[in-house]
């Protein structure tokens, strides 16, 4: 088995290639969960200066943005933030939760890749049922985007499993968003998230109760269909 430095080394030179290859056409996604603040923190090893972007949304919590806001300020992050300011019904993820997700997900993230031909994620295929096929370099047509020509997505950490996250966050004292102190292990908007047992996959408790339940909210999969 693959210790935990072997997987971060193997992370960052997956990482490096990437932005040896597309230099200010690539960015870091970050959502501030735990697996985009360690794809984050080994991203700035490779360069301190690289483009962070955050699809944010106005359901997130409060404490969402708090811990953001602290991080960029304290880890002088090159952050830009998307997010949709549609008006939309209050309960949208409610009666329609797919389309909630799409105007507050994934437009912003097709503004947001429109100037990259590349970008970095903090996906892991061992955190849910809908992850599994993932690679760790997808290479795909932009007319997703509206455009020609192709974009790549990278998942430098797709085979680490949730203990090596908590491991890596734990050696280099990176600091943690405070709803995983609560007992959530995946987080989203803030009704859209919820605590669930250790038995159940890390995103079983997204959705819990509707038809996405344990499922993407499209920013990872928008690309496939």
């Amino acid at each position: 088995m693959e210790t935990i430095l072997t997987k971060s080394n193997k992370a960052k030179e997956v990482i490096k290639e990437s932005i040896d290859m597309w230099k200010e056409k690539v960015a870091v996604f970050c959502s501030f969960g735990k697996d985009s603040m360690v794809v984050l923190h080994l991203a700035l090893q490779v360069n301190p200066m690289i483009k962070v972007i955050s699809i944010m949304t106005r359901f997130k919590p409060p404490e969402t943005f708090d811990y953001l806001f602290n991080l960029k300020s304290k880890w002088n992050l090159n952050l830009t933030i998307f997010q949709s300011f549609e008006k939309t019904p209050d309960d949208l993820y409610l009666t329609d939760p797919d389309e909630c997700c799409r105007i507050h997900k994934e437009e912003p993230t097709k503004r947001a890749l429109k100037d990259l031909n590349a970008w970095i994620c903090g996906l892991r295929r061992t955190e849910g049922r809908t992850r599994t096929d993932f690679k760790t370099i997808e290479k795909t047509n932009r007319s997703y985007l509206g455009e020609e020509g192709e974009i790549v997505k990278i998942n430098p950490i797709l085979d680490w499993y949730e203990v090596d996250i908590w491991k890596y966050i734990a050696i280099n004292n990176i600091p943690v968003h405070p709803w995983y102190a609560r007992g959530y292990r995946s987080l989203g908007c803030a009704p859209c998230s919820h605590i669930i047992d250790d038995s159940d996959t890390e995103r079983a408790g997204r959705w819990a109760g509707t038809s996405k339940c344990g499922g993407e909210c499209g920013i990872h999969t928008m690309h496939r269909r």
